[in-house]
């Protein structure tokens, strides 16, 4: 009898241990929603009952407790501290969301099997606590804003299968420790900025891919051999790929002659003549924006109605009334870094300007410098949607596109604030200053440009296949250098701004044949604009440029773009006319050449189906095996070509 009453109240103990437990999981997740979920009321149905009986979106339990928690692309915005408090858990998945602030939280989980908490907004360093998650299994938390080394805590999870750390802002060498990792089947560390020689036997069973985009990574080949010096730290100035065909800046020239035994006096006389010329510029910068600043205010008292540049300026809705979101801008990282008053106070240079706006050099008062397209001409699209588009955009990352860090939304005014890359597009530097002391852009850097503008637009049709979303205007002015000399897709996502037959008309990329009849952007036009742009890159000519001289002088009518022309060209078998004669200078370059025209030649068949996809270009490219490739030995002369060059690119264009 007695023992029959001790299991009973050890039975009801356990019990009331349990519901209390459980009660304090469903605290926990309506912690976590009030934190998360105050925009957009997502997880509608978490607001009665206890998480385990009342079937919660993404909420599967185990023995009363919560074991999953499974929410991806929600569009949660906030924190995860309230999470810590699930130490059963053991499936994690908040991917695709805007989630910001540290993952130490999740640290308490010591449960957790497998843990997804990619492309979101998390910064901070990587905790060493992560250590304590000894049942993990896979971890994801690539495309975030992490930094700091990687902490020695890995070696602790010896379970480790999958590790995906990409697309961070990590830095310090790379650690042994993934090698004392005897499940590790996944290692992922590439497009961070990590430094050092890569241990061998991690680059010989994961390949190079898992450490691309790390500058100052070395190893075996094909990474760059290591010296005997110390692990390199990455370079933060300007420097570009090939010293011969970018822009180069003057400061380190002008070390090298100081160094070079440069007298006190002449020291002397180039600073006080830089300072006199410093002083010169600033004084007439400074008159050029007070006589615009006053321009400005004389024609803004002319107006009787200011309800414009209120709406814009001050964040002023129709009523008149306050509306604070509208005088922000909106971060996709989550690290504060400037106001809209510091945007409008920064002085601004105009880039260009395009079928959707104009694009602006703005440098800040603290000496940043960005790029802000202003979108005032394009207004077809509610706050929701553009919103819903600017999150879409902002979300992707690829150290091949360029990324954008801010957007701001009002009536009359829309901007967008990007990176600002340095080394300008490829269409200035294949076609600008043509002519004497033009500095030509080699064999060497070209194909290097043109395989990182394939490999984003291969992440952007990988990324939105599902959706149907192309780029929608692909030329050379839109793929721009950063300081390394990395080309960066621009402009992704401003197709989504308009309708889709107006955006053929509005968006200025190299059109495929089938947008004349029906009006609509697709991959397979981006894939053909593609090839445009590879037929820029060979031949030199811009795609409504055409030659003077054609032999073939029946039909010179206005209608015959660039594709046309190459394939009238290599039809006629004189195959050696169509390439740049600035890249008939270097030598042995010729079956490279024919191959990159093959390639390009692909990409604009008229029939759709038959074009190759960007995932299939990009290993197109990068089976074509480039080397720095020698100048001839008169350099002023143009060398003669291989005679087999006409015949092998005939072939070509007729497999295309």
């Amino acid at each position: 009898m007695a023992s029959s009453r001790i299991r009973a109240i050890t039975f009801f103990l356990l019990f009331s241990l349990s519901a209390a437990q459980f009660n304090n999981d469903t605290d926990t997740l309506i912690r976590f929603r009030s934190q998360t979920d105050t925009h957009a009321n997502l997880l509608a149905n978490w607001s009665s009952g206890d998480a385990c009986t009342s079937a919660w979106n993404g909420v599967k339990c185990i023995n009363g407790r919560v074991a999953f928690l499974v929410l991806p692309s929600l569009d949660l915005r906030g924190s995860i501290d309230s999470l810590a408090k699930l130490d059963q858990l053991r499936v994690l998945d908040l991917h695709n969301n805007r989630l910001y602030g540290s993952v130490l939280p999740i640290t308490n989980c010591s449960n957790l099997k497998h843990l997804y908490l990619s492309r979101n907004d998390f910064s901070g360093d990587i905790p060493r606590e992560i250590g304590s998650l000894n049942r993990l299994l896979r971890l994801d938390i690539s495309d975030n804003n992490l930094k700091g080394p990687i902490p020695d805590g890995f070696s602790k999870l010896t379970h480790l299968i999958t590790v995906r750390l990409q697309n961070n802002i990590l830095s310090g060498p790379v650690l042994d420790l993934f090698s004392a990792l005897p499940q590790l089947k996944e290692l992922n560390l590439s497009n961070n900025q990590l430094y050092g020689q890569v241990p061998e036997d991690l680059q010989k069973k994961f390949g190079v891919r898992s450490f691309d985009g790390n500058a100052g990574l070395c190893g075996s080949t094909p990474l760059p051999v290591c010296s005997s010096m110390s692990p390199p730290v990455p370079d933060q100035s300007v420097v570009p790929s090939n010293p011969s065909s970018l822009p180069t800046k003057n400061d380190d020239r002008e070390k090298g002659e100081s160094r070079g035994g440069m007298s006190t006096a002449a020291i002397v006389g180039i600073v006080v003549g830089n300072a006199v010329v410093l002083l010169i510029i600033t004084s007439c910068v400074a008159a050029y924006f007070c006589r615009r600043y006053t321009r400005e205010m004389r024609e803004k008292r002319r107006e009787s109605n200011c309800s414009s540049e209120k709406k814009v300026y001050a964040g002023a809705n129709g009523n008149g009334e306050s509306d604070p979101d509208r005088s922000k801008l909106v971060f996709f990282d989550r690290r504060k870094q400037f106001e809209l008053e510091d945007l409008l106070r920064a002085s601004a240079e105009m880039l260009g300007k395009g079928g959707l706006g104009t694009v602006y050099k703005a440098e800040l008062e603290n000496g940043s410098i960005i790029a802000v397209k202003r979108l005032k001409d394009a207004n077809p699209c509610s706050r929701k949607e553009f919103e819903q588009y600017m999150d879409m955009i902002g979300k992707l990352r690829h150290p091949n596109i360029v990324r954008l860090r801010a957007y701001y939304f009002a009536k009359e005014e829309k901007l967008l604030v990007f990176d600002y890359l340095p080394n300008g597009s490829l269409f200035s530097l294949l076609h600008g200053n043509r002519g004497p002391g033009r500095i030509p852009l080699d064999w060497t850097t070209r194909i290097s440009i043109v395989l990182g503008a394939a490999r984003g637009l291969a992440k952007i049709h990988q990324e939105f296949n599902a959706l149907k979303i192309p780029h929608g205007n692909v030329r050379s002015s839109n793929v721009l250098l950063d300081k390394n000399g990395v080309a960066c897709v621009s402009d992704f996502g401003l197709a989504l701004l308009l309708n889709p037959v107006h955006a053929t008309a509005r968006l200025g990329g190299y059109r495929a044949p089938e947008q004349a009849k029906f009006k609509k952007l697709s991959p397979q036009a981006d894939v053909y604009s593609f090839g445009v742009l590879i037929l820029e890159v060979v031949t030199g000519r811009a795609p409504l440029q055409y030659p003077s001289s054609a032999r073939n002088t029946e039909r010179q009518d206005v209608d015959v773009d660039l594709p046309r022309w190459v394939r009238s060209v290599v039809k006629e078998e004189w195959t050696a006319e169509v390439f740049d004669p600035e890249l008939l200078r270097y030598k042995n370059i010729e079956e490279e050449l024919v191959a990159m025209l093959h390639v390009g030649l692909a990409c604009v068949l008229e029939q759709v189906d038959n074009r190759p996809k960007m995932s299939e270009l990009v290993k197109m490219i990068e089976d074509i095996r480039v080397e720095k490739s020698p100048l001839g030995e008169d350099d002023e002369s143009r060398p003669s070509v291989s005679p087999s060059l006409a015949t092998t690119a005939t072939t070509a264009t007729e497999d295309a």
